[in-house]
């Protein structure tokens, strides 16, 4: 089992930035991709950022892309989503989560790959 924990979550305005972590426990870090999604009231959870096991490659969501920034520290068992430009559209609860690596899926962008979920931090951007 992995367990993980997400903070950084709250209230910003629109263009701020706010930085989420994810604290992970239970099992090798570095043996897991890390992705982080997030899910709007009355909307289907969505595909935001994804980090490989080393840290080595990540991919993004177009939605995002060149205002979110996703990192790791295997060292210190957490990732990183650092959020800039932040848009009111992007209110949802945010989510960590992880799969295996070495089962072989490199890059995932579809939750159905992730087998451990954080709880969930909230963010709101307000206008």
């Amino acid at each position: 089992q992995v367990q993980l924990v997400e903070s950084g979550g709250g209230l910003v305005q629109a263009g701020g930035s706010l930085r989420l972590s994810c604290a992970a426990s239970g099992r090798t870090f570095s043996d897991y991709a890390m992705g982080w999604f997030r899910q709007a009231p009355g909307r289907e959870r969505e595909f935001v950022a994804h980090i490989s096991r080393s840290g080595s490659s990540s991919s993004y969501a177009d939605s995002v892309s060149g205002r979110f920034s996703i990192s790791r520290d295997n060292a210190k068992n957490t990732v990183y989503l650092q959020m800039n430009s932040l848009k009111p559209e992007e209110t949802a609860v945010y989510y960590c989560a992880a799969y295996d690596q070495r089962r072989g899926v490199v890059v995932s962008t579809w939750d159905g790959s992730y087998d451990y979920w954080g709880q969930g931090t909230q963010v709101t951007v307000s206008s």
